[in-house]
C-alpha cells in the first residue's frame, strides 16, 4: 500500500516512501515491515508523520542544520542554540527536540509517543500548519 513520495524527483540524497499523504494510511505492521527491509539492506531509515525516509551516509537533519548554519549562517549552533527555535511533528525530528534548547513539537507529534524516547520542549495545543502558527504567534 505505500508508495514513492509524490516529492520524490525533487529529493536527491534520500528516498521517501508515502505510508498516508497520497496512499490510504499503511498500518504500524506495514511502516515496521519497510523499515526492516531497509535496515536490513543498511539503510538509514526515520519516521516522519507522512513519509518514510530512507538513506545511505552518516549525515543526519541535525548534522546538516549544523553544516548549514555554520556555512550560510556564520554561526555555531552548538555555541548559538539558544538564539533558534526548532519545530517538528514527528520521530524524525527526535534528534533536533533532542539537541535544541527551544524544541517545539506541533500537538501531532504525540500520535508518535510510541517511536519518541526524547519529547520536545514545548508542545503546541494545535496539530500541523495550525500547531506552526501558535508558536509563530507566541514568538511574535
Amino acid at each position: 500500500g505505500a508508495a514513492l513520495a509524490n516529492d520524490q524527483e525533487y529529493r536527491e540524497h534520500d528516498l521517501a516512501i508515502d505510508f498516508c499523504e497520497d496512499v490510504p494510511r499503511v498500518g504500524e505492521d506495514g511502516i515496521n515491515k519497510i523499515l526492516e527491509i531497509c535496515k536490513n539492506h543498511g539503510a538509514i531509515t526515520k519516521v516522519s508523520s507522512i513519509h518514510l525516509n530512507v538513506w545511505f551516509g552518516d549525515y543526519t537533519k541535525l548534522s546538516t542544520t549544523k553544516l548549514y548554519v555554520r556555512e550560510e549562517l556564520g554561526m555555531n549552533l552548538d555555541k548559538d542554540n539558544e538564539k533558534f527555535a526548532f519545530c517538528g511533528d514527528s520521530p524524525n525530528d527526535e534528534p533536533m527536540f533532542e539537541f535544541f534548547t527551544n524544541s517545539v513539537g506541533v500537538a501531532n507529534v504525540m500520535n508518535f509517543k510510541n517511536r519518541l524516547k526524547t519529547f520536545p520542549g514545548y508542545v503546541t495545543s494545535k496539530e500541523n500548519g495550525g500547531g506552526f502558527a501558535e508558536l509563530a504567534r507566541l514568538l511574535v
